[in-house]
């Protein structure tokens, strides 16, 4: 029962996240913010969250996963409140600082961590995708029908008003972590801002080299996806609508895999295994990309890019809190969870630069060869993913 609330709770706040991203562009020009200053005030939401991350994983460490998933709905409440008072760029900009702590993510990851044996985990931390997707297509599909008919704050105020049910949830539907079968103990050291004791996990056996393969595999993509809402217009061609249904197309992509493919590949091949043949389909993607010409080589080519997405993610995630403490899972899933924060923080520089120089082939030609070179590095390295059991 837990666990299926959890599943809840995290579907939930991703509809409630991807409303107002779709309408975020459109209230910040609103308030007089051009492109320069949105880009600003993206860069600050990656940064909060980058920091944020390995902050909030310690927490769920300390206080358990019941909390922090009460703490992430919390601070998911105050940001919609503070969004829906943004009369100004400055309060924009300020109701960006709540996102420090809004990782429902996380918070459910370390839910599933506690309560699933190793042999289950994968499995479970798959089905959370499954989430992601219907995240994707509910909440752009109905942040976009409120805002046209309703206008462009009423999506925010859905999301407030969701954000306190969902913490109301927590509250009820998750009890104490004392009454789990299957409670890991919790850490005692330090506070929750050691970054002694985050970057201490690194030093476990295999953990820097996958964390290593789980950044740069996906780092190239990455950059991609960021710079996608200016290559769907100038490069494919294609309106609002037609990008909001390329979205829609990528959510159902998403549930698929989730729910059908990843769960049987984890029950029958290991997670060595998977994790080679993830890098090795990215690469694949990467000469995909490097070739495409029109939006439907790019549906094609997204196929095996939301494959090779979602069993990376899945399956790092997996490995790197089986090679820690079960005390220091929190700390690990909140360390995952930084990637793509760093991803957003520095890929717009990055991304821009590639795009404007090469253009789109470019990041086919990187994604190629980074994934080709972690290819052979995983083939010829013995990197131990065995489980610690002990504190």
């Amino acid at each position: 029962r837990v666990v299926l609330v959890t599943y809840l709770v995290t579907t939930l706040d991703l509809v409630f996240l991807f409303m107002q991203l779709g309408v975020l562009p459109y209230l910040a020009k609103s308030l007089g913010l051009d492109s320069v200053g949105f880009g600003y005030l993206q860069t600050t939401f990656g940064v909060l969250q980058l920091v944020g991350g390995p902050v909030f994983g310690r927490f769920a460490d300390r206080f358990g996963a019941r909390a922090a998933l009460i703490l992430s709905c919390a601070s998911g409440s105050a940001f919609f409140l503070l969004v829906s008072i943004s009369t100004s760029i400055p309060l924009l900009f300020l109701s960006r600082l709540p996102s420090v702590f809004m990782h429902g993510m996380p918070g459910a990851q370390k839910v599933i961590t506690d309560l699933t044996t190793p042999s289950e985990r994968a499995g479970a931390l798959g089905k959370l995708g499954l989430c992601f997707g219907i995240g994707i297509i509910i909440g752009s599909a109905l942040g976009g029908v409120l805002s046209t008919k309703f206008g462009i704050f009423v999506p925010i105020y859905v999301g407030l008003v969701g954000s306190l049910v969902s913490t109301v949830i927590v509250i009820v539907g998750i009890p104490s972590p004392a009454g789990w079968k299957s409670e890991r103990p919790r850490t005692e050291r330090s506070n929750v801002f050691s970054l002694r004791e985050i970057l201490r996990l690194m030093k476990f056996p295999g953990v820097t080299e996958i964390f290593l393969v789980k950044v740069l595999a996906a780092f190239p993509i990455g950059l991609f996806l960021i710079m996608f809402s200016i290559i769907s217009m100038d490069f494919f061609g294609l309106e609002a609508v037609q990008a909001g249904y390329l979205m829609s197309y990528f959510g159902v992509l998403q549930m698929v895999v989730q729910g059908l493919v990843l769960g049987r590949l984890t029950r029958a091949y290991t997670e060595r295994t998977l994790l080679r043949l993830s890098v090795l389909v990215f690469a694949g993607v990467g000469l995909g990309m490097a070739l495409m010409r029109n939006v439907l080589h790019y549906c094609l080519v997204a196929v095996p890019l939301v494959f090779a997405f979602s069993t990376l993610a899945t399956i790092t995630d997996s490995i790197l809190t089986k090679a820690v403490p079960a005390s220091d899972t929190g700390a690990m899933l909140g360390l995952c969870a930084s990637v793509q924060p760093l991803t957003r923080t520095v890929g717009p520089a990055i991304g821009g630069l590639l795009y404007k120089r090469f253009g789109v082939p470019s990041f086919g030609c990187l994604q190629l060869g980074v994934n080709a070179a972690l290819f052979v590095y995983l083939l010829r390295s013995n990197i131990p993913l065995g489980e610690r059991k002990g504190l």
